[in-house]
């Protein structure tokens, strides 16, 4: 009668190890990351969105995706999903044999529970910055042509400087930004946007200085992000031209970027006035997207 009451007892304790065993196989082990993103445009051919989940320090990818409608729905891990402290969302290349995040960073934000809200701000405008957000940017530019050796053409080029006092001094004030984005100034000509160059900082000369094919032969210009439009065409418009009237904007650029056409991120803009003064400071405004947001569940 023993013999056979520990056989029972043994059977039981089998059975109970049995179903902890299977409830633990049953446990999920994916769950749906909820993504809804504000302001986000479609890429070039070329690359494609990224998110990432930062899980004890280190990115797990989420997935990629092109399209801009949201919200969109990702299966992930679901122990990364529970551990992550942090959401990033990167450009990435759309073939890219390297497993981790691009430089070019373009949404971030900490998780608080579920839900990360997260923004540009967070990610594209570096620490040590002393302008910390693009809602705060502010910009200045004259109409000047100081490549060529007459003053016949001076509304056909726009300069981001301040010549007001006895010395001219940048007339941009932008964040500092991070390793991957450059800004570049953009002059909009019977809606087709034609680039004045890319830049990093508002003190210095942009990236086409001395190799820009619109410039006048005399020189390069002042040591400030701009353009002289007097040689050649661009979007069917000949130079030299007239620039009161156009819209000025200065953008932020994935870099590289495979793409003509400025980015979504546009935190100023100026319609030049029709009977703007050559040499005299205008001030910019607001452009139309200064900072993308959005939110990510869990």
């Amino acid at each position: 009668m023993r013999k056979f009451l520990n056989l029972v007892y043994l059977s039981m304790i089998a059975i109970v190890f049995a179903s902890c065993d299977s409830n633990e196989e049953n446990l999920p082990t994916t769950a749906v990351l909820t993504t809804n993103f504000q302001g986000l445009e479609t890429l070039g051919a070329n690359f494609v969105y990224e998110g990432w989940l930062i899980v004890n320090g280190k990115p797990v990818s989420t997935g990629t995706f092109t399209s801009v409608q949201f919200p969109q729905t990702f299966v992930v891990n679901s122990d990364d999903l529970n551990n992550a402290t942090t959401f990033v969302l990167s450009v990435e290349p759309a073939v890219d044999p390297d497993p981790a995040p691009a430089s070019t960073k373009i949404l971030a934000g900490d998780f608080s529970g579920k839900t990360a809200n997260v923004n540009s701000d967070n990610i594209v405008v570096a620490a040590d910055s002393s302008i910390k957000s693009f809602n705060n940017s502010w910009g200045k530019y004259i109409l000047a042509t100081p490549t060529d050796s007459d003053d016949s053409n001076e509304a056909s080029g726009v300069w981001f400087l301040d010549n007001s006092g006895a010395s001219p001094i940048a007339g941009l004030g932008l964040p500092k930004l991070t390793e991957g984005w450059k800004y570049e100034g953009w002059v909009v000509l019977n809606g087709t946007p034609i680039s004045t160059g890319t830049f990093t900082q508002v003190n210095m000369a942009d990236d086409n200085f001395s190799s820009s094919p619109y410039k006048g032969i005399v020189n390069s210009g002042p040591p400030f992000p701009g353009e002289d439009y007097l040689r050649g065409a661009a979007g069917g418009v000949n130079f030299p031209t007239d620039l009161k009237g156009a819209t000025i904007v200065v953008s932020i650029e994935p870099f590289p970027d495979n793409s003509s056409a400025p980015f979504t991120l546009k935190p100023l803009a100026h319609m030049v006035p029709t009977n703007a003064m050559n040499h005299t400071v205008l001030t910019m405004g607001k452009g139309p997207l200064a900072v993308l947001s959005g939110t990510v569940s869990r």
